[in-house]
């Protein structure tokens, strides 16, 4: 109101008498909650800029990091009849006890005395073998001798061929010479007989005599010649002596060389069999032990596959399944494909498991109450179901997993990441952005390199 006149109105009094301007005032309620949406306002601006550590979430279930601590199917090897149970649902067993016992189904392992009968089998096998490479031994011996004797009878007769040589050139030189002397008694008995005809210039009992000297040179030189013939006849005996030796010991060593070649086959043949024997022996003797399905470690006996006594089982059949004792507790949660880079081995996990109640504020962890801590431990190289990537979470070493967890329980996870600030992190959310980093994360090998400048920068201190 202008303060034209000097008389003062109370316009509160007149306010009082008027409804039409109580209406006017803004209502005390609304001036309140004004007053809260303000301070709301303010402090969710401030809370905008407080830190918020960003995370990925993920989803899976309880497993073991070892896959011998994983649940197993006890499997029997061979088919048979199922005679005996020795175990029930539910039931602690140890390592090697016996779970099932099982009977024979094919009529070839009926024999009680099957091993002793291959035993047999096997015995008289090596028996046979060994006295074949006795005789083995024994032809080689004898081929070595007939080797030996034709040596020496070749070389024997090779001197004789060579004395028969020698005889016929000594025969054929003396040969020569009486050719020789024969030309000569003939030549002086054609002198002598010119002589004599011409009028006695020699006496009769000189040309006689050069007579008698010519038919003996000529029975000399006939005689030599047969004594050559004898001596050619002595080296061509002498040649067929030889190829009669060496024809002979070469079909006695050929017939010693063949029964050694079928002595080698039957050997090799009777080792053959010998081994085959020794193999069945010892299937025979395992296919035996596998009549006593045993647990292979300590654990749990979950639920038998098959019942009852006297039901038969195929080989490879499932008879119960099986959870070791004491595994080794993960958590195995899957994360979509375009926040699997952002992960790296050891990063820091906060999980929930299925029964344990819990608060997870995923931005302050510390503000979290009922999870547990773990580490990234193992990261597959290529997706597992439906476009995720499986990673394996084990515990941290500073914080203990409850001990009632079993295997194939859920669990969900947030692996932490970096701090942002809250409007940062609503800005993400709100356009569907992957988390980010500051820097890329390291590699296996820049993390081998990191940790040995590390330990080098600790062994020169």
């Amino acid at each position: 109101m202008l303060p034209i006149s000097r008389e003062q109105i109370n316009s509160y009094d007149i306010e009082k008498k008027v409804y039409s301007l109580k209406t006017l005032h803004t209502p005390r309620i609304s001036k309140v909650f004004a007053y809260w949406l303000m301070g709301i306002l303010a402090i969710t601006l401030l809370i905008m800029f407080l830190p918020w550590q960003q995370n990925i979430e993920g989803s899976g279930v309880v497993t073991a990091f070892n896959p011998s601590d994983r649940p197993q199917e006890i499997q029997t090897v061979i088919a048979g009849r199922i005679t005996e149970w020795r175990i029930r649902e539910g039931q602690y067993v140890n390592q090697g006890d016996t779970l099932v016992v099982i009977s024979e189904v094919k009529d070839e392992y009926f024999d009680p005395e099957l091993l002793k009968r291959l035993k047999e089998q096997i015995d008289a096998k090596l028996d046979a073998i060994n006295a074949t490479k006795r005789k083995i031994e024994a032809l080689n011996n004898q081929i070595t001798a007939l080797k030996d004797g034709l040596n020496f009878s070749t070389q024997k007769a090779l001197n004789k061929l060579q004395q028969a040589k020698f005889k016929l050139l000594s025969d054929s030189a003396d040969l020569e010479a009486e050719k020789i002397q024969l030309a000569i008694a003939k030549r002086q008995f054609e002198a002598a007989e010119q002589m004599y005809k011409q009028g006695g210039v020699i006496s009769l009992v000189d040309y006689e005599r050069r007579k008698a000297k010519l038919q003996e040179s000529t029975a000399k030189v006939i005689a030599m010649e047969n004594k050559v013939l004898v001596a050619r006849n002595e080296v061509l005996n002498a040649r067929i002596e030889l190829n009669s030796i060496q024809a002979e010991y070469n079909d006695k060593i050929s017939k010693a060389e063949s029964d050694r070649s079928s002595a080698v086959s039957y050997l090799a043949d009777a080792e053959g069999e010998y081994s085959k024997i020794r193999n069945k022996y010892a299937s025979v003797e395992m296919r035996t032990n596998q009549y006593y399905i045993i647990a292979p470690q300590d654990g749990f006996i979950v639920k038998a596959k098959k019942t009852g006594i006297g039901e038969m089982v195929k080989e490879n059949t499932g008879l119960l399944t099986f959870q070791p004792a004491d595994p080794s507790i993960a958590a195995e949660i899957y994360i979509r494909a375009m926040d699997i880079t952002l992960v790296t081995k050891g990063r820091h996990v906060r999980l929930e498991f299925d029964g344990f109640p819990a608060l997870q504020i995923t931005g302050w962890p510390r503000v979290a109450v009922g999870t547990f801590g773990g580490t990234v431990s193992v990261i597959d190289q290529i997706d597992s179901k439906e476009g995720k990537f499986r990673i394996l979470v084990t515990p941290d070493k500073n914080e203990k997993w409850p001990k009632q967890l079993r295997i194939g329980s859920g669990v969900y996870g947030w692996i932490m990441l970096d701090d942002v600030p809250v409007w940062y992190e609503v800005w993400r959310q709100l356009n569907g952005f992957p988390p980010s980093l500051y820097e890329e994360p390291p590699d296996d090998e820049e993390k081998k390199k990191k940790s040995g400048q590390k330990l080098k920068i600790k062994l020169k201190k």
